[in-house]
């Protein structure tokens, strides 16, 4: 039960960075990140921007709820070493920061997102709702 709510947290706190970046796209953020995105030539930086706060928020609520976890975590962690090669390469720790979180990414693709996830609830199909050796608490 213990690693199960550990492994609830660990969700918790990776997805926050990505709902707060996402839904400040919405706001005061998103123009200036519009206004990067276009000096680096990129089509349509404020539709690039929305994109950008949709992708966050929606790989935020999965990775809460637990859902597609091996997928959204693999795909987070390449946008955290793509971003931190593309918009951190000139500040060491920003990039350090981009190039660590995928680790803990990489970590919850290799493994499972616990019982306390909306994958535990839904059947496999040789019927078990974990993996093997492993008791669901509900």
């Amino acid at each position: 039960m213990r690693n199960n709510l550990l492994l609830l947290i660990g969700r918790t706190l990776l997805s926050i960075l990505f709902l707060v970046s996402g839904f400040q796209k919405f706001g005061e953020l998103g123009p200036m990140l519009a206004g990067m995105l276009g000096q680096m030539d990129l089509p349509f930086p404020m539709a690039l921007t929305y994109l950008m706060g949709f992708a966050e928020i929606g790989g935020g609520i999965a990775l809460v709820f637990g859902f597609q976890t091996r997928i959204v975590s693999v795909l987070l962690a390449a946008w955290c070493v793509l971003t931190g090669i593309v918009a951190h390469a000139g500040a060491p720790l920003d990039l350090m920061k981009n190039l660590a979180i995928p680790g803990g990414f990489l970590i919850l693709a290799a493994t499972w997102p616990g019982a306390f996830a909306l994958r535990s609830l839904w059947p496999k199909r040789d019927g078990s709702t974990a993996p093997s050796g492993t008791v669901l608490h509900r």
